[in-house]
């Protein structure tokens, strides 16, 4: 960045009225910056997020993770925040490689405040679904080497009035997943609970829990993935989108949730079923 400062000041690229896209402007500026032209460190084994979710309920989406990061055998972090906010009304998870995906949530949220700023208007939903894809595809080279990161986008869409969940694959084009999606080494886990207890007329409070039941789930029968940890007060990351905008669950109101889960798993070890008619 410093090679940027010039005696006069910035140079007078910064204030052009160039492209809305912030990742352009490093194509251009810092190509180095771009996660597609970093070169890997040669390390076997990388934390790696796991698992992480979305369902939609009336007047809104909610999006859910786990906290524990792998690294091979071992845990490498208990605490790993992969749910965030990504715009106003937008929230955005990772799986996956952690640095590389910490950076590209970045990288992203810098992407819609550049918009913003630079056009003046909150770029749409489905833009910002396809502004993700970009940053996903800029990951190529790196995720054709193993280190893969694969994000889960969703938010409020105020024109039709309801929450859109948006998955990716490697190569960065969004599809919209219908009513819930889940994505991670847990994921097989967590989207079988998923389909078992999801119902379209959900409440805020009972999509929390369903998200709880899926990832104790996951939790369950995948070893990468960390079920709540009582003892220390983990618990997983939940947040919801609505019209009035992101909101993170506190942990208390998840905790007793999650109190409420364990409880019932103690007289019930597979969890929760779901009706035959």
């Amino acid at each position: 960045m410093t090679a940027w400062r010039e005696e006069e000041g910035l140079p007078p690229e910064f204030f052009e009225a160039g492209s809305p896209s912030f990742v352009d402007f490093l194509r251009t500026r810092a190509p180095e910056l771009l996660p597609v032209n970093r070169q890997p460190a040669n390390v076997p084994d990388l934390p790696h997020g796991t698992t992480i979710l979305a369902l939609t309920f009336p007047g809104g989406v909610m999006m859910a993770g786990d906290r524990r990061a792998t690294r091979g055998h071992e845990i490498a972090y208990r605490r790993l925040d992969k749910v965030q906010q990504a715009g106003e009304h937008s929230v955005v998870a990772f799986a996956g490689t952690v640095g590389l995906a910490l950076d590209m949530v970045r990288l992203f949220q810098v992407e819609l405040e550049h918009y913003e700023k630079m056009e003046t208007v909150t770029l749409s939903l489905q833009g910002q679904a396809r502004r993700l894809g970009t940053v996903i595809q800029a990951n190529l080279a790196q995720a054709l080497q193993g280190l893969a990161v694969v994000p889960l986008f969703a938010g409020y869409d105020a024109e039709a009035g309801h929450g859109r969940i948006f998955t990716y694959d490697i190569i960065g084009s969004p599809q919209e997943a219908r009513d819930f999606h889940a994505d991670g080494s847990g994921s097989p886990y967590a989207q079988g609970a998923l389909k078992k207890l999801y119902r379209s007329d959900l409440t805020e409070e009972e999509a929390a829990t369903v998200c709880v039941q899926a990832l104790y789930d996951a939790a369950d029968d995948d070893a990468a993935t960390g079920g709540p940890d009582q003892i220390r007060r983990i618990y997983p990351v939940i947040a919801s989108v609505t019209a009035d905008g992101y909101r993170r669950l506190p942990d208390e109101q998840v905790g007793a949730i999650v109190d409420e889960v364990v409880q019932g798993r103690h007289d019930n070890p597979g969890g929760p079923v779901a009706p035959l008619r």
